[in-house]
């Protein structure tokens, strides 16, 4: 039965999407009453950096290529510093989630707008959620400060992106939208925009790994991920976020991986306590169980399905799942120590969530 008792709040940001939108960002610097950007992006992306950085002339204060996984506190600092000691008045976020991670971290401190230009489907940009890690712990929160005020969507910078990292992005995009079919406060405008978001990127991804070069799959695959990407910036998340971030942040494992061998286990943790968001991502994956579809997905398209494969120690299982369990947090189904002990040595051996 439709829940019509609900409260949605629309996120404000403007959204610039299209092969070749990319022409219009000094125009977007222009509109956020900018004059001296920083542009962000990591070591592999430096020369779309560059690019971006030719592209406004005298308007780009500085590059800093630097980013990594998970905003250490350190190279936060560092990039708010340099932000200040180059008079930058917005920052220009070229890349993945953690590279909008860095810029949301300069955001939190200095107020500055963010405008972002994703390469991956990670969604960041959509969300007012920031994560920064320290001694070893990965500390998230909401805050508006850090919500970028505009996205420009060009699916021909997604090119770029290898065909398994895309495999990999796209999926971590779906368990945005996955967890917010089952999100406490999820109600029918994010519920509509999830299963279309799921959909958009299962249909995309099988055409992206026959074709990197297909631009109607990369523009389905960025159109799904920002349509996931929303609904993660306005519905409360669950238990496969949880552990995704007690696995990145305390372990060091890659996001989007870990996102993508992760989810059909915390579907099929959740499976028999929320049965209508169940019969939704499965219909939107064009699949009979919501779990197996997901870990077909990955399977079919050459994605991990296996934690020990990108670098998880079986000694160390037992730790992230003290460190999951250890703060009460809603999710359809009690989290508890031991079951969640069970999912992470499933999700370790890549076995089928059937």
């Amino acid at each position: 039965m439709q829940k019509f008792d609900f409260v949605y709040q629309a996120r404000a940001g403007r959204v610039v999407f299209g092969p070749d939108s990319l022409q219009y960002l000094e125009r977007e610097v222009l509109s956020l009453g900018a004059e001296r950007a920083l542009i962000l992006c990591s070591p592999d992306q430096r020369e779309t950096g560059e690019m971006v950085a030719a592209r406004l002339g005298s308007r780009a204060a500085g590059v800093f290529n630097r980013v990594v996984m998970h905003v250490p506190i350190e190279l936060a600092k560092e990039a708010r510093a340099l932000a200040k000691e180059l008079r930058a008045d917005c920052a220009i976020a070229v890349g993945g989630g953690s590279t909008v991670g860095l810029g949301k971290a300069i955001a939190l401190e200095s107020g500055l707008p963010i405008l972002a230009v994703p390469t991956t489907y990670a969604g960041s940009e959509m969300t007012p959620i920031f994560g920064i890690t320290e001694a070893g712990l990965k500390r998230t929160g909401t805050d508006l400060r850090v919500l970028p005020r505009t996205i420009i969507y060009d699916p021909k910078l997604s090119v770029s992106l290898p065909v398994g990292l895309s495999v990999t992005s796209g999926i971590n995009a779906i368990a945005h939208a996955a967890e917010a079919l089952y999100s406490r406060d999820a109600n029918p405008v994010t519920s509509l925009l999830a299963e279309e978001g799921i959909a958009a990127l299962a249909s995309a991804i099988p055409g992206i790994v026959k074709d990197p070069l297909d631009m109607e799959a990369r523009s389905g695959a960025l159109y799904g991920a920002w349509l996931c990407g929303t609904v993660l910036g306005s519905v409360g998340m669950a238990l496969h976020h949880k552990l995704c971030h007690t696995l990145g942040g305390s372990f060091n494992l890659p996001h989007a991986q870990t996102h993508t061998i992760v989810l059909p286990h915390a579907l099929a943790y959740n499976r028999e306590s929320a049965p209508e968001a169940m019969d939704r991502i499965a219909r939107a994956l064009g699949v009979e169980d919501a779990a197996v579809g997901a870990y077909e997905l990955a399977k079919a398209n050459g994605a991990p399905t296996a934690l020990r494969d990108i670098g998880m120690r079986a000694e160390d299982l037992e730790k992230a799942a003290d460190i999951a369990s250890a703060n009460p947090y809603w999710n359809p189904r009690p989290v508890e120590r031991d079951a969640i002990l069970a999912l992470l040595r499933n999700a370790f051996e890549g076995i089928s969530p059937r």
